[in-house]
């Protein structure tokens, strides 16, 4: 058995996998926000209600919105921000009295769907986040991508490529540059360039609601998102070459997505045939908790 958890910005999520994957238990808190203590405090009580249901002890894997910094193991580039430069890996393993395993939640996603979701037997693949904030994060042969500096796969703070003459300098972000791809494709993004086009203030569900429905503003506004998904995608595809590319986040339930982006990165991407899926998610918003528990494979377990 081994136990995952999904530490979200509202939310700390806990669940149980067998050895096929099934669920056996789950329970969630809510997030002790901007308190430290009492999110360490969660993650623990969380794991013990869970084990105590079992009757055994499980490996434990955690998902976080940020990474830990190679050289301090501290937490960098979390927006649940109580948790940046805290030691947040050592006290869940002092917490729980074992080793821990820990990912960007974005990793957790991709490992998910590379298990057994919409990528499973696929190889690389390519899972991304289109959310309120954009992220990525690389499985190759079951394995998460950490990289190097811990950053493979963060795509979103990466330049909007070949972009328009009215798309420079691009938006402003909050890690300090502009024109991130985070800026062009967030669900906040698209409501603020469909505000900027049209004056209207819609959230991004709306718009792809008003365009499914032919409203012509809207249809553009989704027309402009799927043009910029695309070039952002077939430079992932240049670089990693993945054979699946899972979407998830709120943005990955537009449907047209699926259909409409793959007929434009081809403009992009450097080679005569595609053969790159780009694929909705089989276990949505389970992923996250699902992808940290598959963090430790079997014949790691302590």
């Amino acid at each position: 058995m081994r136990i995952g958890v999904d530490l979200g910005g509202t939310k700390i999520e806990a669940a149980a996998l067998d050895r096929q994957g099934g669920l056996a238990i789950s329970r969630r808190l809510a997030t002790p926000a901007g308190d430290y203590a009492g999110t360490v405090e969660a993650v623990r009580q969380l794991v013990a209600e869970i084990e105590a249901a079992l009757g055994r002890r499980c490996t434990v894997g955690i998902g976080i919105p940020g990474s830990l910094s190679p050289a301090t193991g501290l937490v960098r580039n979390a927006n649940s921000t109580w948790l940046i430069g805290r030691p947040f890996a050592r006290d869940v393993a002092r917490a729980l009295g074992r080793p821990v395993k820990f990912a960007n939640d974005a990793n957790c996603f991709a490992l998910s769907e590379a298990i057994d979701g919409a990528a499973a037997g696929a190889s690389p693949v390519f899972g991304v986040i289109l959310g309120t904030g954009v992220g990525g994060g690389i499985v190759i042969d079951r394995r998460v991508l950490t990289g190097a500096n811990g950053i493979a796969g963060e795509w979103g703070h990466s330049a909007l490529p070949w972009p328009e003459d009215d798309e420079r300098p691009g938006p402003p972000c909050y890690c300090g540059k502009r024109g991130c791809v985070e800026t062009f494709l967030s669900g906040p993004a698209l409501a603020q360039d469909h505000r900027r086009a049209t004056g209207e203030a819609l959230d991004a569900a709306a718009i792809a609601a008003r365009a499914e429905a032919g409203d012509a503003a809207a249809a553009a506004s989704l027309g402009r998102y799927e043009a910029r998904l695309a070039r952002g995608l077939a430079a992932v595809i240049n670089l990693l070459d993945p054979a699946v590319i899972v979407l998830g986040g709120g943005l990955s339930r537009i449907g047209r997505l699926y259909e409409r982006v793959p007929l434009l990165w081809g403009a992009h991407v450097f080679s005569d045939t595609i053969a790159t899926r780009l694929v909705p998610p089989r276990h949505g918003d389970a992923s996250g908790v699902r992808g940290a528990a598959w963090l430790w494979e079997p014949e790691e377990a302590p």
